[in-house]
């Protein structure tokens, strides 16, 4: 894992609505500046922290793309997500001091390293910043209730449908295609995430396919037909 000084300032960044808060004051602006002194760049594969690892920092992506998986009880690794540039991660460290599951990157990422400490110290200073980390905060308990509601009322076409549209949701909002994606991830990766099979995984990619909702060349997906994916989300939040 590779550590390096800072080159470019938060205020000068291109992620700056996405992972820090808007609307500061130029003195807050040059606080903030100072939180993030540091930026880690981590190989695919590598482990940006892992369970039982001492919490001392939260971490914006800057860029790659990383999965939190942690080991079950009977030794099986279960992914609880998937982080991408402009998200935090490493809050799961925050209640107990250490790390509660494993960041592994799924492609050459960097991340902006931000010591918790200070950034505590600066969240009484700019009461932006303490608001934008409960912001934060509130939008992984929202995801951890929308994981749930996937695995307990959700068929295998409807996780799946689920999943499709909310990566897609994401990556337009870091000003990517809405329609078009790269898997960062494998579909065993996927199918552990959803709480599916890996061959249940793939047939419902081959049923997506056949009925003309989406493309797909390896790990490269075309949505087709957004409003059906959305259709088939929606028949399970009626019924």
């Amino acid at each position: 894992m590779q550590v390096q000084a800072i080159q470019v300032a938060c205020s000068n960044c291109n992620l700056r609505e996405l992972c820090m808060p808007v609307d500061l004051t130029e003195t807050d602006v040059a606080k903030i500046d100072q939180l993030v002194q540091t930026r880690r760049k981590i190989k695919r594969g590598q482990a940006l922290f892992t369970a039982g690892d001492p919490f001392t920092s939260l971490y914006a992506i800057r860029t790659g793309f990383f999965k939190t998986s942690v080991v079950t009880d009977g030794g099986l690794d279960q992914v609880t997500g998937f982080q991408m540039a402009g998200e935090i991660m490493g809050l799961d460290g925050i209640v107990n001091q250490v790390h509660r599951c494993d960041a592994i990157a799924l492609e050459d990422a960097e991340v902006c390293v931000m010591p918790f400490e200070r950034m505590e110290e600066l969240s009484r200073e700019v009461n932006a910043l303490q608001h934008h980390v409960h912001k934060i905060m509130s939008r992984e308990i929202v995801r951890e209730h929308s994981v749930m509601l996937l695995l307990g009322s959700m068929r295998a076409e409807e996780r799946l449908a689920a999943f499709l549209l909310n990566l897609a949701q994401r990556l337009h909002a870091r000003g990517f295609s809405r329609s078009e994606m790269i898997l960062r991830m494998k579909r065993e990766e996927i199918g552990s995430y959803l709480g599916m099979k890996l061959e249940t995984v793939s047939r419902t990619f081959s049923k997506f396919v056949d009925d003309g909702l989406i493309l797909v060349n390896q790990r490269h997906v075309q949505i087709l037909d957004a409003d059906g994916l959305h259709r088939i989300v929606h028949t399970a939040q009626v019924d």
